[in-house]
């Protein structure tokens, strides 16, 4: 009997391939232990939270045998954390933000969610450029509309403005962006978001009904080389940067996030109300107590960033070594090099007999590349370059 709702069992056929490749990577080290294997399949931050996170945890505990700790609060989270939030994001994103005008949520996920709950009428689709994080078509689908991805430029991952302004129809009602990108690394300029905002501003009066820009952030504070990761909020009315505090404070089991729109959003107050209605409704209610603490406590600290940057140097040296082509990553944790021969997913399964893991670009709407993480030691990085130029050599003939 079929217990399952059709959906869901289909869903399950083609479950993430990026947790499937982390499952495997835990075999393969119960198998030939830690050492033996070079994971890089999961974006999950491994540099430890900074020095106030402990103090915050250590004040909690302090407190925590007085009543209400960890009661009940506000639907849009602890007044105490939106006003640490929106200090901190008024100089971030360059534009004063009001503490009533946040909302603090259950990761950037429960962010997007909660969104897309507040905004889409079923048929609405959300146009997001590709390659794209594997789940955004899961939080479109959730709340009756589709996603249409619309290819980068090839070559660079940038911002294919003209190709995002001929999907555009009356259907749609968001594009939404990730930068720095997850999974190519690449940081949209001043230059091409404001032209993506004019292009915005034209088809909202011509189809007579908001279409938001919505940026995933959560990457933010990840840019290397100097590079500038401008703000939206400035730039278009319609506006709404969704981001958390998982990966720069290595807090990402905690779900803390956050929405927060454009203080020039005619509607402010009537979108507000909407999302802390949905964060709400649809089950999340709020976000956790004790991250919502440490988050207040730690906002405006960080990871050492300088780590990273170091293993960005080493996974370049592992690369072209090996022969591989790439695009530079400006931000964030991740390269997406092409795969030799163009098979993502043949060429990842080879890697694997390596004891390699990395993620097919086929998971991220763009067969013939393939996505690794930096987020593990750099004695991992070194370890994995004879396999990845094996490999590489094999399927390069």
């Amino acid at each position: 009997m079929q217990i399952l709702a059709s959906e869901i069992t289909e869903h399950l056929k083609g479950a993430s391939m990026i947790r499937k490749m982390f499952e495997a990577g835990l075999e393969l080290k119960a198998k030939y232990g830690e050492d033996a294997v070079c994971d890089f399949s999961l974006g999950n931050p491994d540099l430890p939270a900074p020095p106030a996170v402990g103090q915050a945890l250590s004040d909690l505990a302090a407190d925590a045998d007085k009543p209400f700790t960890f009661g009940y609060m506000p639907n849009s989270g602890y007044p105490f954390a939106r006003k640490a939030l929106a200090d901190y994001l008024s100089g971030e994103q360059g534009i004063a933000i009001d503490a009533d005008d946040l909302i603090i949520t259950c990761g950037a996920a429960g962010g997007l969610n909660a969104m897309f709950h507040a905004v889409l009428e079923p048929g609405d689709e959300v146009i997001c450029p590709s390659p794209y994080f594997v789940e955004y078509g899961f939080y479109v689908g959730n709340h009756g509309g589709s996603l249409r991805p619309v290819p980068a430029r090839p070559g660079t991952f940038e911002l294919d403005i003209n190709a995002i302004g001929d999907a555009i129809t009356a259907k749609t009602r968001a594009v939404l962006i990730n930068s720095p990108h997850n999974p190519t690394g690449v940081v949209y300029t001043r230059e091409q978001l404001t032209e993506l905002a004019a292009l915005l501003t034209k088809k909202t009066e011509e189809y007579g009904r908001p279409i938001f820009l919505i940026a995933d952030e959560p990457y933010r504070f990840l840019a290397f080389d100097g590079v500038e990761v401008p703000s939206i909020l400035p730039l278009y009315p319609y506006a709404v940067t969704i981001s958390s505090v998982s990966k720069n404070l290595s807090l990402a089991g905690e779900r803390v996030g956050y929405v927060v729109p454009s203080p020039n959003m005619p509607e402010l107050r009537e979108f507000i109300g909407a999302i802390t209605l949905t964060n709400r409704i649809l089950g999340f209610v709020n976000a956790p107590a004790i991250g919502q603490v440490l988050m207040a406590k730690a906002i405006g600290s960080q990871v050492n960033v300088t780590v990273y940057a170091e293993r960005r140097k080493a996974m370049t040296r592992v690369l072209d070594d090996a022969g591989y082509n790439f695009v530079m990553p400006k931000g964030a944790f991740y390269f997406f090099p092409e795969a030799p021969g163009g098979d993502d997913k043949a060429f990842c399964a080879a890697l694997q007999e390596e004891r390699i893991l990395a993620v097919p670009g086929s998971c991220f709407g763009c067969p013939g590349h393939f996505r690794l993480t930096f987020c593990v030691g750099e004695e991992v990085i070194r370890r994995s370059a004879e396999g990845f130029k094996k490999v590489y050599d094999r399927f390069a003939k």
